[in-house]
């Protein structure tokens, strides 16, 4: 009986896929199992595929590997493009004055344009129907109207293509298990904030659908919702480049000195104003403060206007007054275009890799260019 157990107790013993159970004191094992996965292991450390695989209740589990993390990167990066024309949509919009025009918002039975003559009357019927038709464009014939529906109908379209780029390669990429735990939680954060981005879109197109009738101005969105719109699409720009770029670069190792502490500061410092110059920006679009006034570096025939004071509250002035809305955005672009040019001669002062320098540079040429 002993000679019959102890041989087959020992064997079953020494089988690769019960040796993974137990600590290892070689630095380096290969489960010889079905799995095929190489894994490292520290001497007493336990082997994290066997309790992963014990607690699904599965024999292999599918680990992000280096070339899965250069895909999800590539696609990141593809996401961060499609962000990046959603806002460049989104000004030609707001140029063109065509934000308006589409006043229903449905997911889906929008993506189908009118086709025909009676379609297009209705569509046009619905917009006579609000103030900026009624004040502003009470002149439009269909054939103007058609324009500035195509403009927000490609603004619109082009969003769900957005979300789209986001949310299927997610779910995909999810499934084939290429998403480690940490970037599952990032990739969750990015999808949540698109369909966040749609929902503050027409958000802000309704304030400007709001009848007023105390007011005789021209209607507009609130430009704290289109700030609001405008900054959440910066965040998932920025989000979207960082994870992708922090996925296909390799990271430098540099020694922490007191100067890369101040470059890196200041970095950071300098990316918050870039930020804040943004979003003043979409209160100067939403104000119109731009039109107020048109010399630089004077604001008419002084550094300082009068008018700058002019609301009660005082608080109110720097959201709501546009004269001091485009004194604010000046302030800060001006700022803004001064700490790029300190972050450069900063990054010169210090032993920073090639990659490195160069975003100093191209960076110090686009705050000149902007």
């Amino acid at each position: 009986m002993q000679r019959l157990l102890f041989p087959r107790l020992k064997a079953l013993m020494g089988s690769p896929c019960l040796r993974l159970l137990g600590p290892r004191a070689a630095p380096r094992t290969q489960c010889g199992c079905s799995c095929g996965i190489r894994h490292l292991l520290r001497p007493g450390q336990y082997s994290t595929i066997s309790e992963v695989a014990l607690q699904s209740g599965r024999g292999t589990v599918s680990l992000p590997s280096k070339a899965a993390e250069r895909v999800v990167g590539r696609w990141l990066l593809v996401c961060s493009g499609t962000v990046a024309g959603a806002v460049i949509l989104g000004g030609m919009t707001r140029l063109t004055e065509s934000g308006l025009s589409m006043v229903d918002w449905n997911l889906i039975k929008e993506m189908k344009p009118p086709t025909h003559q009676e379609e297009w009357e209705a569509e046009f019927q619905k917009y006579q129907q609000f103030p900026e038709f009624k004040i502003l464009n009470h002149d439009m014939t269909l054939a103007e109207f058609k324009f500035i529906w195509y403009m927000e109908y490609s603004h619109r379209m082009w969003g769900r293509l957005v979300g789209l780029t986001y949310i299927l390669p997610a779910a995909y990429f999810w499934r084939k298990g290429w998403l480690s735990r940490g970037m599952k939680g990032r990739v969750l954060a990015l999808c949540g904030l698109v369909c966040f981005q749609g929902l503050l879109g027409w958000y802000m197109v309704k304030s400007g659908l709001e009848e007023k009738p105390d007011s005789h101005d021209i209607p507009r969105v609130s430009q704290y919702r289109l700030a609001a719109h405008l900054g959440s699409a910066l965040v998932l720009y920025c989000a979207s480049l960082w994870t992708s770029l922090s996925l296909l670069l390799p990271q430098h190792k540099l020694p922490e000195t007191r100067q890369l502490l101040w470059l890196r500061r200041c970095a950071h410092g300098t990316a918050g104003l870039v930020f804040l110059t943004a979003l003043s920006g979409a209160f100067v679009a939403g104000l119109d403060a731009g039109l107020v006034y048109n010399s630089f570096p004077k604001m008419g025939e002084s550094w300082i206007p009068e008018d700058l004071f002019t609301f009660s509250p005082i608080l109110r002035n720097v959201f709501e007054n546009p004269t001091m809305v485009q004194f604010d955005h000046r302030i800060l672009g001006i700022t803004s275009v001064t700490a790029v040019t300190v972050l450069y001669f900063l990054s010169r002062r210090i032993p920073l890799p090639r990659r490195t320098k160069m975003a100093a540079v191209t960076l110090l040429a686009l705050a000149y260019t902007q």
